[in-house]
């Protein structure tokens, strides 16, 4: 079985990854299994740069084929604020409620509350080379106050405009059926089935 290395420690984000890819018949693994492997600085100005930067590194650092995603919120209102920030947007160890505290602070006087999830993919092989891209777009509209518990970063606060409720209250089946990680990862199987 091949075996692929998701660049990630969020097991959120592992867990969508091994369900919309099982079709692939992939073995997996994540940075969990290799906590000597330091992370690189994200110098990226945009999701796809900051994506295809962190598969080259862990695929040079791990000797395998490795799959990196770049992913956040993107809002209008802030100019695309969090954007490429997403994770780090309270600070470096900011938790996600800290992100989220923070961002309905920055919009409390915002009337428009249009917001976008973006996710940007790069596969590298353990030479460091880029052989495959994709990306994905969910649309959605900025909550006032976290719904639910599902999900995990900023899905409490969106409100996606497919499924006509908040992803912290959508199921995974539901959440996998519209979230821009699921385009991204979509098209990205397609992409890996043609280059078989």
């Amino acid at each position: 079985m091949q075996e692929i290395v998701i660049a990630t420690k969020n097991e959120g984000k592992v867990a969508e990854f091994k369900v919309l890819m099982e079709q692939l018949g992939l073995g997996f693994k994540c940075l969990k299994d290799f906590p000597e492997i330091e992370q690189p600085v994200e110098t990226g100005k945009t999701f796809a740069a900051n994506a295809k930067l962190k598969a080259q590194y862990y695929a040079k650092a791990t000797g395998a084929i490795c799959l990196a995603d770049d992913s956040g919120l993107e809002v209008l209102s802030l100019k695309g604020a969090p954007g490429v920030y997403s994770a780090r947007y309270a600070g470096e160890e900011a938790t996600p409620e800290e992100n989220n505290a923070l961002l309905l602070k920055n919009m409390r006087m915002q009337t428009r509350r249009n917001c976008r999830f973006c996710c940007a993919l790069a596969v590298a092989n353990p030479q460091g080379k880029i052989i495959l891209e994709s990306s994905g777009i969910c649309e959605g509209l900025l909550l006032h106050e976290p719904k639910g518990t599902a999900g995990f970063g900023y899905d409490p606060l969106f409100w996606s405009l497919e499924l006509h409720k908040p992803l912290g209250e959508a199921t995974m089946e539901e959440k996998n059926g519209v979230s821009h990680r699921a385009k991204a990862i979509k098209k990205l199987c397609s992409q890996w089935r043609k280059m078989k």
